[in-house]
């Protein structure tokens, strides 16, 4: 198993320049457990059935079945022999490569990196987390803590939510201001322009989900022990904000998709088919010694998008 660099305080915001407890209306971003105009609450002892049945289908999601699973771990074990040989190549050529995942909570990028990671080898390969900002860290560059995380030549460095928490989490519950969050997404693409003409190869991944199978995944997170760690407060206004949400992530997607550093979507629903074509997307773009095409396919269109083509159809979906 790859290294991680830190455990996070799951899906917190990154203040900026508030205090994490401080919400754009001046109350506390705490716990909310009442239920909304679905009848839905995350910590309901059920989840309503009309959510449960729309669940799979939210969100334009193309496919009504999910991947069988015997299919899926077929199909894993092949792409993931290929993982193996892109980072002995990568190690040869001492080739720098950061792969950067954003998405909604519970949009299922704890489970594509652990299946991305699972047989590369830790020295090579490390997962960066990052907590909240110290207070020193508060006090740099915005872009500094991440700069220290890159990977030195014959690395992949795999961000577990990254720099974008500025646009997404933080823009949302106030935790910056409005202008914060418009120089970041001005500085943004010459930041990764920046690592590009250095060498590095970036790769950023947004996973999507509906907003019935958000509500599913995180009313079972609650009801699971081994997952409850998961949920942070804000979790828990994850839906309130689900419109906000979706407002942050098409501006983020709209103004920080460029040649040298271009966003893909991936519909992830469906589990099994996201951690898929997340892996083959990846062996798809990176040109790597002993890559076997036929087994590396192409990404699964009706699944895998360019940011251009997913804002064209509409972007996030809204309530």
């Amino acid at each position: 198993m790859a290294k991680i660099d830190k455990t996070p305080d799951p899906q917190a915001g990154e203040p900026s320049s508030k205090p994490p407890e401080a919400a754009p209306s001046g109350k506390s971003a705490g716990r909310k457990t009442g239920k909304d105009k679905t009848g839905f609450a995350v910590d309901s002892k059920t989840l309503p059935r009309h959510i449960d049945d729309a669940a799979l289908t939210s969100g334009h999601f193309p496919y009504a079945e999910k991947l069988k699973r015997k299919a899926y771990e077929k199909e894993l074990r092949r792409l993931q022999i290929q993982l193996v040989r892109m980072l002995a190549s990568v190690k040869a050529r001492r080739e720098r490569v950061v792969i950067v995942f954003e998405g909604r909570d519970a949009a299922g990028k704890g489970g594509a990196i652990n299946r991305l990671i699972a047989h590369l080898n830790p020295r090579s390969t490390h997962v960066v987390a990052l907590a909240k900002p110290t207070e020193t860290e508060l006090g740099q560059w915005y872009f500094q803590r991440y700069v220290a995380k890159m990977p030195t030549a014959g690395e992949v460095a795999i961000f577990d939510r990254s720099w974008y928490n500025r646009s997404g989490v933080e823009a949302v519950f106030g935790f910056c201001t409005p202008e914060q969050t418009r120089q970041f997404l001005a500085e943004t693409p010459h930041f990764e322009a920046m690592l590009a003409r250095d060498g590095i190869k970036l790769i950023k991944i947004f996973l999507t989900i509906g907003k019935e199978m958000q509500m599913k995944r995180l009313h079972a997170r609650w009801h699971d022990p081994l997952a409850r760690w998961k949920l942070s407060d804000l979790d828990f206004q994850a839906i309130e904000k689900w419109d906000d949400y979706s407002h942050a992530y098409d501006s983020t997607l709209s103004a920080t998709d460029r040649a040298e550093a271009p966003w893909t979507v991936v519909r992830a629903n469906d589990k099994r088919r996201a951690r898929l074509e997340v892996i083959r997307h990846i062996l798809y773009v990176l040109d790597y010694e002993g890559r076997n095409a036929a087994v590396v396919g192409e990404p699964d269109p009706h699944i895998v998008l360019s940011a251009t083509a997913y804002l064209q159809e509409g972007g996030e979906p809204e309530t």
